[in-house]
């Protein structure tokens, strides 16, 4: 990690103008001190070279866009999820510097689940296991105490590191804005009175209120509360009739009826209902999600309404939805007790129970639902057959274009370019759908919901995902699963590890030690040592360097191959280009089995560890001689202290005769790539080869486009990319030469943001 002390740190406090006017406000930055103060030296500090976290290259902004940053306020602000959150932080001062002298030991409340719950502070500072970035998020470890001990999320670990040591469910990391001292206890603290959100009780003769008479709202004052047969009812004296003439009384049941001081407020707030940590993403109905078309009854009225928010508002127990309806019919332009939620028109915002709303049925009474663009017959009667992979001569038809593949939606981007690749066009993981488990929801989700519809239509509706997303939130407790974007690996190895309980399709050998200590995965992160020769690396040698550096050999040939990429977070990569193997050799990876002699092609007798760096030989493959060779390339006076390793031939091997195979050619051990995964900066696609030529390649992205804006829907595309094919028969010269901007179509992608590669063994596919 590069050093934090010598640098200046900012904070952007507003969006720049063009050419950088993708850069957003609320993102964190530095500069070296040292080049700042010659930049001061020479009195030319209105343009500020600073580097964003997050990014490696210089950007220059104006000074009157940074605000200066402490080092630890950087850190406690880069903690917080979403650039809004941080930019809302930064105006509490007293804030920030209470939690920059907080310390171990420190009695507080944090918040979680919308609740204030109390505890110790037993760690202060990084929950990233590696990061380039001089500095990272500092988070604070907390463990609970009292009444409140058991109500948390871990036991001080996160992501299988531990951090502090308390009991079970008892340990929470939460950022400065969720941690109180003591001393100063919060004013959200949940109470047993909460008031109501759709009631006004108490009421009071001489309350300001809005309700709903049978058209429109009105606004008025209470006059009386009854009680009546069918419960309380109000009295209210209205500005203006149904008619909107000089207004009378009206008798509206108290439901109805909401006190205007808890929706008229000079304060307007901004909060990203996308990144908010108080919404839930979507409800625990099925059917209702944010965007969702509903219906809810007010009085005897039926209104009808969209889902812009849904969460838990300030003192209200219950879950409740926000939602925009005709103009006219609502009661705010989306703010509620001084925070603006979403925006709409004045009295075209409410605020309902959750539990009161449904689908609207005027769209989604019909058996084929039209839903985000598409005609959603896969969700109305589910494919009962199994279906194989799409075959080489269908993808054309049945995949390439617009509202095909996977749709996106609210950060599902990792999920959809997984499930794409994995299953579109390769049938090497389907025994997950078809082996014996106890989570068969999530299992027949995964079968009739997503893979059957993708290879039968081409298409998945992102319902179908957010679907098996909010299963899995159920079932890991995570309650991030249904709007945060995680990794593809993590969602993989829950998937085959934790829910289906696939067998590892990978078993590793280490020779460090015990020679037959082994170690089964799911999947491979490359870790490369600095010191190293490679530039422009084929995932061949990637492959085999990690193996050599951490002295691993393959226990036996993978069915399903999965590897990472040595790079971190968004935006640090090892290497700006990748060439994929379409075909990996994994041959000399196996730790028993014949092997060639590099040199003459013979038989090996020997493995020589030292000359794997060896330039005489090719830059690919461990060395591995016969021993005439191994005593010719030991005999040079470089190579003398080497210590070869004899190989073990396994029992019984032998060459037949009669089948005519040379006994000088060992058979090869070879995987052939069949997707690879990409990301730019923090947004998933995918590429899949799906026939033998060169040429077959698709290209997948869950959001290519969009239609409408909070209340509009995502267009994935799939698109074919023969020009894929040309450029990987290039030479490592040529490669090295290409401009990545100027690289046909999709190519730069492939070549420039590969993170994860997909191999598998043909002849164990389900199908072939």
């Amino acid at each position: 990690m590069a050093s934090a002390e010598n640098k200046i740190y900012f904070i952007i406090t507003a969006k720049p103008p063009s050419p950088y006017g993708y850069i957003e406000a609320g993102e964190i930055c530095f500069i070296d001190k040292q080049r700042f103060e010659a930049k001061q030296k020479r009195n030319d500090i209105d343009i500020l070279p600073v580097i964003r976290i997050g990014f490696l290259l210089d950007t220059p902004l104006d000074k009157v866009l940074l605000k200066p940053l402490t080092r630890r306020s950087a850190e406690l602000l880069l903690a917080l999820e979403s650039n809004e959150e941080r930019l809302l932080a930064l105006k509490d001062h007293e804030a920030l510097e209470e939690a920059s002298i907080l310390s171990k030991g420190c009695q507080v409340y944090v918040e979680y689940n919308r609740q204030w719950l109390k505890g110790v502070i037993r760690y202060i500072g990084s929950i990233i296991s590696y990061s380039s970035d001089p500095i990272t998020g500092v988070f604070f470890g907390v463990e609970l105490q009292g009444e409140d001990t058991g109500k948390g999320q871990n036991d001080g670990s996160y992501h299988s590191r531990t951090y502090f040591a308390c009991s079970k469910n008892s340990g929470i990391f939460a950022p400065f804005t969720r941690i109180k001292p003591v001393d100063r206890k919060p004013s959200a603290l949940p109470t047993q009175s909460s008031p109501s959100m759709t009631s006004t009780e108490p009421l009071s003769v001489g309350d300001r209120v809005t309700f709903f008479g049978d058209k429109n709202a009105h606004h008025g004052m209470v006059m009386a509360i009854e009680d009546s047969p069918d419960g309380k009812m109000v009295l209210i004296s209205t500005d203006k009739d149904e008619d909107g003439k000089q207004g009378g009384e009206m008798t509206v049941p108290l439901d109805c009826v909401i006190k205007e001081e808890l929706l008229n407020t000079d304060e307007t707030e901004k909060m990203d209902t996308s990144q908010s940590p108080e919404m839930g993403g979507v409800t625990d109905s099925e059917e209702i999600s944010v965007g969702s078309l509903v219906q809810f009854i007010v009085g005897k009225k039926i209104v009808y309404g969209i889902v812009r928010w849904i969460g838990y508002l300030p003192d209200y127990p219950e879950k409740s939805a926000l939602l925009e309806v005709e103009e006219g019919n609502g009661v705010s332009d989306g703010t509620y007790k001084g925070k603006q939620y979403f925006k709409c028109p004045p009295q075209s915002g409410f605020f309902v129970k959750l539990s009161c709303c449904r689908p609207d049925d005027r769209f989604y009474a019909s058996k084929e639902k039209v839903f985000n663009g598409h005609s959603d017959k896969a969700l109305a009667s589910v494919e009962e057959e199994n279906v194989p992979p799409i075959r080489t001569e269908d993808v054309s038809k049945l995949l390439i274009g617009q509202m095909k593949g996977i749709q996106g939606h609210c950060n599902s981007c990792y999920m959809d370019s997984a499930l794409f690749s994995v299953f579109s066009c390769s049938s090497v993981l389907d025994s997950l759908l078809f082996k014996s488990t106890q989570h068969q929801t999530i299992q027949s989700i995964l079968l009739k919901s997503i893979v059957n519809p993708l290879r039968k239509q081409g298409f998945v509706s992102e319902r179908s995902v957010m679907n098996l997303r909010k299963q899995l939130q159920n079932r890991e407790r995570c309650p991030t699963y249904t709007t945060d974007e995680k990794d593809p690996e993590e969602f993989l190895s829950l998937i085959m590890q934790e829910i289906l309980s696939l067998d590892p399709p990978l078993k590793l050998c280490s020779l460090s030690g015990s020679r037959h200590k082994e170690q089964s995965c799911y999947y491979y992160q490359i870790f490369m040592d600095y010191n190293h020769h490679l530039v422009l690396p084929t995932v061949q040698q990637l492959l085999e360097h990690s193996f050599f550096s951490n002295s691993l050999k393959l226990a036996e040939v993978p069915v399903c191959l999965i590897l990472t990429m040595p790079r971190s977070g968004k935006s640090f990569k090892m290497f700006p280009k990748i060439i994929p193997s379409t075909e990996l050799d994994i041959t000399g990876l196996l730790a028993d089995g014949p092997q060639q002699c590099v040199l003459c092609g013979q038989l090996a007798n020997e493995e020589c560890a030292e000359c794997f760096r060896d330039a005489l030989f090719s830059d690919t493959g461990f060395k591995y001689f016969c021993l005439k060779c191994s005593t010719q390339v030991h005999s040079h006076q470089q190579r003398r202290r080497h210590k070869p390793r004899s190989l073990h031939l396994p029992q019984g091997f032998s060459y037949s005769q009669s089948s005519g195979s040379d006994p000088r050619t060992p058979p090869r051990e070879k995987l052939e790539l069949f997707a690879v995964l990409c990301i730019e900066t923090s947004h998933y696609v995918s590429f899949v080869k799906y026939g033998p030529q060169d040429t077959d390649w698709i290209f997948f992205d869950s959001m290519a486009d969009r239609v409408g804006e909070s209340n509009g829907y995502n267009i994935p595309e799939v698109r074919a990319c023969p020009e894929v094919g040309q450029y990987l028969h290039m030479s490592l010269a040529q490669l090295a030469n290409q401009v990545p901007r100027e690289m046909e179509g999709v190519a730069k992608r492939l070549f420039c943001d590969g993170y994860m590669y997909l191999y598998q063994s043909k002849s164990m596919s389900l199908y072939r």
